[in-house]
């Protein structure tokens, strides 16, 4: 596939929040995944004519967005080996009282309790809830068989469960 400059213009545009998204949500840090979705379209740039249609660019940028940030968060040490078995002092109950800020809070915890899953269950969560992918497109994206990726589904929604049980008591005691 080649594309004009315009073209690849309106590809990234069609495609930046996707990527940003993926990003976002794997590593918890906004500059960070700026960074990462910049390096995802430089790539891209050189890839293009390798890349066979629209919906093979789609899936090709959620693979390498998706490589990228785990190589971000191997790199940077976004999250303590271990973090994930015990509550992390870190992620307390978020500060409950006025209006709607109890709502923006939660959703703090809940990025925050994502954020401190192992990195293969976060990686499956984030590309089935957020990006709304099968288990089988997951397998293809991260290139693990469907019955790993269903492994981690299965293992992380069980820690944010558990994790957002407590959040959720602590919200409610207030």
């Amino acid at each position: 596939m080649t594309a004009t400059d315009d073209e690849f213009r309106a590809m990234v545009e069609g495609h930046s929040s996707m990527v940003f998204s993926v990003a976002l949500r794997l590593l918890g840090d906004r500059g960070l995944a700026e960074e990462v979705a910049q390096d995802v379209f430089l790539e891209l740039h050189s890839w293009l004519p390798r890349l066979e249609s629209g919906d093979h660019v789609r899936h090709w940028l959620r693979r390498v967005a998706t490589h990228r940030a785990t190589d971000a968060i191997r790199r940077r040490r976004v999250r303590p080996e271990g973090a994930s078995e015990e509550w992390d002092e870190q992620y307390e109950r978020p500060a409950a009282g006025v209006g709607n800020d109890g709502a923006a809070a939660m959703n703090v915890s809940m990025e925050r309790m994502l954020l401190s899953l192992p990195e293969s269950q976060r990686t499956v969560l984030v590309l089935r809830y957020g990006e709304d992918l099968s288990p089988e497109e997951i397998a293809r994206t991260t290139g693990e068989p469907v019955a790993t990726v269903k492994s981690h589904l299965q293992r992380g929604l069980q820690l944010l469960r558990r994790k957002g049980s407590v959040v959720l008591k602590e919200y409610v005691r207030g």
